[in-house]
């Protein structure tokens, strides 16, 4: 039967031309060699070496083990580097999602940087406006949840980024930018556009409405964040956004942000299952992130 063994074997002596010289790289005996390259051509009862040349010759059967060597043993080489990789945690997938709509301006130079230090890791993205994202965490549907939400949940673990006002985006001519600060009952009567989460996660009912009881009069979603920018620039409603959000469409001209009574701060974090800690492709990432600095 012809085994991996065997083709590295009859590589080897390809290498070194003689028993001895193979045996040494092989750590074996020279009689040990002898006896391997033996069973190998009683059991398909044809010669495969010329022993009485030197360097040894290889016999046209001999010739066609070693093509099939030349082309197994590499592949074979690739798939232990790739298994001790994996084990090691230095190669692998990496499912991120994140609550945070915004994120990717700054996200982006950090996941270019990582591309560039593990290229043996997939990226892949899943969308954060699935009802229970923690839950995905927990259920390995992904791997990185960027959240302003640390539930405390058995084998999460979670990594503090930075912290961030939301303020409420006004457009210019609104009745409620003439306020130095918005408070909670302004907002009864107004229609609030918000990503499509679940109302409890977002930051503006969450931390400031509902806590006083108070609920918009709607609520009106859009997944992009440009879309509803430019829905509260046209006075179809207003909104909640981070700090560093509001203030490049502020730079524009294109609306105004005032605080939250006297300002909602928020604390963004990276959760990861501690199963995952471990991984050196997870600390690479982590590491990454604990470099930033607020946008």
């Amino acid at each position: 039967m012809l085994e991996i063994r065997h083709l590295q074997m009859m590589s080897a002596l390809k290498r070194h031309g003689s028993l001895a010289t193979t045996a040494d790289e092989m750590n074996l005996t020279a009689s040990a060699i002898s006896h391997q390259l033996k069973e190998l051509e009683n059991y398909y009862d044809i010669t495969l070496v010329n022993r009485r040349t030197r360097p040894v010759s290889f016999t046209p059967a001999g010739l066609i083990v070693l093509e099939l060597a030349d082309s197994i043993l590499p592949q074979v080489a690739r798939t232990k580097s790739d298994i001790k990789r994996l084990a090691h945690g230095q190669a692998g997938r990496l499912r991120l999602a994140s609550e945070c709509h915004s994120c990717f301006d700054w996200l982006m130079p950090i996941l270019n940087v990582y591309r560039s230090r593990y290229s043996d890791v997939e990226l892949d993205f899943t969308t954060g406006f699935d009802p229970e994202p923690h839950h995905m965490l927990v259920e390995g549907e992904i791997d990185l949840l960027i959240t302003s939400s640390d539930l405390p949940i058995d084998g999460i673990s979670y990594l503090p980024l930075f912290t961030y006002e939301s303020r409420l985006v006004l457009a210019p001519a609104h009745r409620l930018a003439s306020q130095e600060f918005i408070s909670a009952s302004d907002l009864s009567d107004q229609t609030l556009i918000a990503y499509p989460v679940e109302e409890s996660r977002l930051d503006v009912i969450a931390k400031f409405l509902a806590p006083q009881g108070v609920a918009p009069a709607n609520i009106r979603t859009t997944e992009l964040t440009a879309m509803l920018i430019q829905l509260v620039a046209s006075e179809r409603g207003v909104a909640a956004l981070p700090d560093w959000v509001v203030a490049e469409y502020e730079r524009k001209g294109w609306v105004v942000s005032r605080p939250l009574g006297t300002g909602v701060h928020c604390q963004l974090y990276a959760a990861i299952r501690d199963s995952d800690a471990r991984l050196d492709f997870m600390k690479g990432f982590l590491g990454l992130l604990k470099d930033i600095k607020k946008p």
